[in-house]
């Protein structure tokens, strides 16, 4: 008789094994709760427009500093949301956040003028730990290294992005590397018209 509930067991066990794998593999499951949250906070953004500045002082960035810098939050699903950067007259840049198997990933979509990509379009990176509720950090991915360094933009391959999410707060988006830091903050208090 001891044979019968340990046959009836395995069964059991098994399944509630693949059960419970099958939670782990989910499409959200590698951040967890902190990814979740950041989304969360991301996602309560939806429809509406900041205007930001920069707030580090390299004199690379002289030019964005002197313009006028716009974040318009949307395009939002489950597993995407597109932010549209604009940096006066230049809407060529969007930012998008998207949801993986394996937590977040950054991506650069880098537009001509004309609507066309730009020969650096589709660059970022992808999360390796779960960060935190309201912020997460992508360094550069393989695909990145290989277009910056096809594309004389070598000093690029070490890039690690960063966006935070501080409700009620600000959005800040962030790039850095060895000898370089960017940091434009948006203020969430006071979305703007387009």
């Amino acid at each position: 008789m001891k044979t019968l509930p340990m046959a009836l067991s395995a069964p059991a066990t098994a399944l509630s094994l693949m059960l419970l794998a099958g939670c782990a593999s989910g499409p959200y499951a590698s951040g967890g709760g902190a990814q979740d949250a950041f989304f969360a906070n991301l996602t309560e953004l939806c429809g509406q427009t900041f205007e930001g500045k920069v707030v580090t002082d390299d004199p690379v960035d002289a030019d964005f500093r002197s313009q006028r810098l716009v974040m318009h939050v949307r395009d939002c699903s489950a597993t995407e949301i597109r932010i549209p950067f604009h940096v006066g007259a230049d809407h060529s840049r969007t930012w998008v956040i998207t949801r993986t198997s394996d937590g977040l990933t950054l991506k650069h979509d880098h537009r001509d003028p004309d609507g066309t990509t730009h020969t650096l379009h589709w660059y970022g990176g992808d999360t390796e730990n779960a960060g935190t509720a309201t912020r997460q950090e992508f360094p550069v991915d393989g695909f990145s290294i290989a277009l910056f360094n096809a594309n004389n933009a070598a000093v690029s391959t070490t890039n690690v992005w960063a966006v935070e999410v501080n409700p009620g707060e600000t959005y800040v988006y962030e790039l850095a590397r060895e000898n370089r830091l960017l940091r434009v903050a948006f203020d969430l208090t006071k979305p703007v018209a387009r």
